[in-house]
């Protein structure tokens, strides 16, 4: 069971990644084969919808958008700033560990190997969580590319027009149209989340801020530890008896 607590949410991210992307096969089947029968076209099986420019253009390119808003995420928060956002560093707060020079560590034996080695190694690890995103988006924008073109050309088939190249295809006003519309969504989101949070936040300072005072104030004070029920007498603690004993004690000894 510790290994499902450990990476439970790693497993629920891969299984609604899985439930989404079997739901989107089965749809998009369904809608591929409609569209084909009213072209009096065959229809294909689910495996053969696997294939098709219909599917794999609409996988790659919310997959392109997707690498897109984190690669850039990464990257914009590593330089830039947004004060009270707590998406971002706070610009006047002490240096994080995070952005220490690998190269101060190369001699560490605990550091990571790539730290440990030459210029070219520490640098490409340095900035490797972005070069990997930045990687992942040009992939899915290249598979993209040719899924596209693919399906266009089914589209160009269908209304006796000769098929497109690459080339073509990436000079084509939809092609764009089709990335831009899933990337303008991917930045508001971005954006919305950097901005909603700085009012979240404050509003979750001020209350524990209030919280705070109300705690501080006199009659808001618990007593301490070491103030025990077997101390008090009626209310008086004993450490007060003994001081009025010792007060009558030495007020004895004064003579009249």
């Amino acid at each position: 069971m510790s290994f499902f607590r450990d990476n439970g949410l790693s497993i629920t991210l891969i299984t609604f990644t899985a439930a989404t992307i079997a739901a989107m096969i089965f749809s998009g089947a369904h809608a591929f084969n409609q569209e084909a029968m009213m072209h009096g076209e065959p229809t294909v099986t689910v495996a053969g919808y696997l294939a098709t420019g219909h599917f794999l253009s609409a996988l790659f390119e919310n997959w392109e958008s997707e690498f897109l808003q984190m690669a850039a995420y990464v990257c914009l928060t590593a330089f830039l700033y947004q004060r009270g956002s707590a998406e971002s560093r706070d610009p006047d707060g002490p240096r994080s560990t995070l952005d220490e020079d690998p190269l101060t560590m190369k001699n560490d034996p605990s550091a990571p190997w790539p730290v440990r080695q030459g210029r070219l190694v520490r640098t490409l690890y340095s900035y490797s969580l972005g070069i990997a995103l930045g990687g992942l988006f040009v992939l899915s924008f290249v598979f993209h590319l040719r899924a596209s073109a693919a399906a266009g050309n089914v589209e160009a088939m269908r209304h006796g027009e000769p098929p497109v190249d690459l080339w073509t295809r990436l000079a084509d006003a939809e092609f764009w149209f089709e990335c831009f519309q899933n990337w303008q969504s991917e930045f508001l989101s971005t954006l919305l989340l950097v901005l909603l949070s700085i009012f979240l936040v404050s509003v979750d300072r001020r209350s524990r801020s209030r919280s705070q005072r109300r705690t501080a104030r006199p009659e808001n004070r618990q007593p301490p530890e070491s103030l025990r029920r077997s101390d008090i007498d009626a209310g008086t603690p004993k450490s007060i008896e003994r001081d009025e004993e010792k007060c009558v004690r030495f007020s004895a000894r004064i003579p009249l």
